[in-house]
C-alpha cells in the first residue's frame, strides 16, 4: 500500500464513527516532502467518504431502532434530531470538527438531508480543515 492510500484510509476511518487521527499522518507526510495538494486531495476525499458512510448509516439504521442491539438510546436520538431541526443544514459545515462532526453527519442521514447537498457541504468543510492544516504546517516549517 502506498502512502496516499494509507492517508485515504486513515482519513476515511477518522470520519466514521470509529476513532482515528488522520491529521497526524498528514503532518508526517508533509514533513517528508510529499506534495501538499495531492495529500490534501486524498485526505479530503477519504474524510468526506467516511462521512458519507455516517450519512448512510443514519439514513437506514433507524429501521432497526426497536431491536435490542440498536446502538443508540432513543431519547438521545430525539434530542439530536431536535438540535438538527433547529440548526439544519447550517450545522453541516461543522462536520470537520472532532467528535461532534461524526454525529452531525449521522443525524443528517436520519433527517434525510439531500445527498448532493450533504456531499457538497461536507466536502467544503473538510477541505477547508485540511487546507488550514496544510497551510499551518507550511508556515511553521518555513
Amino acid at each position: 500500500m502506498d502512502v496516499f492510500s494509507g492517508l485515504f484510509i486513515a482519513a476515511f476511518l477518522s470520519a466514521t464513527l470509529l476513532p482515528g487521527t488522520s491529521e497526524i499522518l498528514l503532518i508526517s507526510l508533509l514533513s517528508q516532502g510529499y506534495d501538499p495538494f495531492i495529500l490534501w486531495i486524498w485526505a479530503t476525499t477519504g474524510n468526506t467518504l467516511g462521512s458519507v458512510v455516517n450519512w448512510g448509516l443514519g439514513r437506514y439504521l433507524l429501521h432497526f431502532k426497536d431491536r435490542r442491539w440498536f446502538p443508540f438510546k432513543l431519547d438521545t436520538l430525539e434530542k439530536s434530531q431536535s438540535w438538527f431541526q433547529r440548526y439544519g443544514l447550517w450545522s453541516l459545515p461543522l462536520a470537520w470538527a472532532p467528535v461532534i462532526g461524526d454525529g452531525i453527519t449521522f443525524i443528517a442521514g436520519i433527517m434525510r438531508v439531500r445527498f448532493l447537498t450533504f456531499l457538497m457541504l461536507v466536502f467544503i468543510s473538510k477541505g477547508i480543515r485540511y487546507a488550514v492544516l496544510v497551510g499551518l504546517i507550511d508556515i511553521i516549517s518555513a
